[in-house]
């Protein structure tokens, strides 16, 4: 389990906060898929409640875990002080596994690539021709670095790679798509040799109808690549993906990176619906994005409740995903008129507009094994 997705469990019978590990729903027999009309309306203040007490156990969670890192550190630091060669053995030692922990390893950014390359000549030759080859002056060398300086240390977290799979289901399949997948997702889930994570399960209502939305996450491409491998050797896969073939019309997978500004929420159980809004850009514009949202996001927080926020590497190119909940859709609308009276918020809208090529927007309601609800 990963450090960052420890949160504390929440007891009406005491304030201690005791910390777990990402929970996952135990799988049952669901006879029918939830609807948004078991969205109960009106309720609010209910919500607001269960918003401020996740926000409240969340920032109380980071806090101890940062000040568990800290002395930590300071401890290891003092014990090293105390021998003479292996004092920097140990001092590189706590700062790299610093750096692993918020996705920052010292061969993550440029440094690390010019360390590799300073190991290896041949590679160094062979990036060196490409580049004078594209790039005829220093400047545009400069402005490339300055580009990859820009993707590896500001807009990604680097440590986490996120799926996000659209399921368009057969309309009178439905019910046995959720049941086949409520089944099957979660198991996987809960299986540490699979290393991966659900985030959470949709069932798009407003837009796509019968469109189902998965987002995974694992640990960097490799814990991908090794997740994929362990589940479709799994002996029960193929009769799974048997099964599913029947139910559904298309299937569409891209992988994605969140944001560095916006770490994806632990599981939480808040109620209400979920929007999810999809920006097409125009090439090249992802960086002045980031730089917008970053001042953004800051502003809408004051009034609403975000999730996620991923951009896509593979798959769908140039395509960015914001998740946010709300208490029920009247709750929606209040929140976005609200948006506008929050300083920053009319100039991040002023300037990201001619950024997108298109938009969408998707109003879903979580499935029963959603850990994020």
């Amino acid at each position: 389990m990963f450090s960052r997705r420890l949160i504390p469990r929440v007891s009406s019978a005491s304030s201690t906060s005791t910390f777990i590990s990402r929970p996952f729903t135990i799988s049952h027999c669901f006879q029918r898929s939830p609807a948004l009309s078991d969205v109960q309306p009106g309720r609010a203040e209910v919500f607001e409640q269960k918003q401020k007490e996740f926000r409240e156990n969340l920032a109380e969670a980071q806090r101890q875990k940062k000040e568990r890192e800290s002395q930590s550190a300071q401890s290891q630091s003092a014990s090293s002080a105390k021998s003479s060669s292996p004092s920097s053995s140990s001092s590189d030692s706590v700062i790299a596994q610093y750096l692993d922990q918020a996705g920052l390893g010292s061969l993550s950014g440029p440094a690390g690539e010019a360390q590799r390359q300073k190991d290896d000549p041949a590679k160094r030759r062979s990036s060196k021709g490409i580049s004078s080859f594209i790039y005829g002056t220093e400047e545009g060398r400069e402005m490339d670095r300055e580009i990859e300086r820009s993707f590896s240390q500001v807009l990604a977290r680097g440590k986490y790679v996120h799926s996000i799979v659209f399921h368009e289901v057969k309309p009178d399949k439905v019910d046995e798509y959720v049941e086949l997948v409520g089944k099957w997702y979660p198991r996987m889930a809960n299986m540490p040799e699979n290393k991966v994570h659900l985030v959470g399960s949709w069932r798009t209502e407003v837009g796509d109808c019968d469109t189902f939305v998965h987002i995974w996450e694992y640990q960097r491409y490799s814990g991908y690549h090794e997740s994929l491998h362990s589940i479709q050797h799994h002996p029960d896969f193929a009769e799974f993906d048997r099964k599913l073939k029947k139910l559904i019309t298309s299937k569409k997978t891209s992988l994605m990176q969140e944001f560095r500004f916006w770490p994806t929420t632990p599981p939480r159980q808040l109620g209400g619906v979920f929007e999810l809004r999809s920006y097409t850009l125009h090439p090249g514009n992802l960086l002045e994005w980031e730089t917008h949202w970053q001042k953004g996001l800051a502003a809408r927080r004051e009034v609403m409740e975000g999730v996620g926020a991923w951009f896509v590497q593979i798959g769908d190119l140039n395509v960015v995903h914001h998740l946010w909940q709300f208490a029920d859709l009247e709750e929606r609308r209040a929140r976005r008129e609200q948006s506008w009276s929050v300083p920053g918020w009319g100039e991040t809208v002023h300037r990201t507009v001619p950024l997108i090529q298109k938009m969408d927007s998707k109003i879903m309601v979580p499935m029963p094994w959603s850990p994020i609800a």
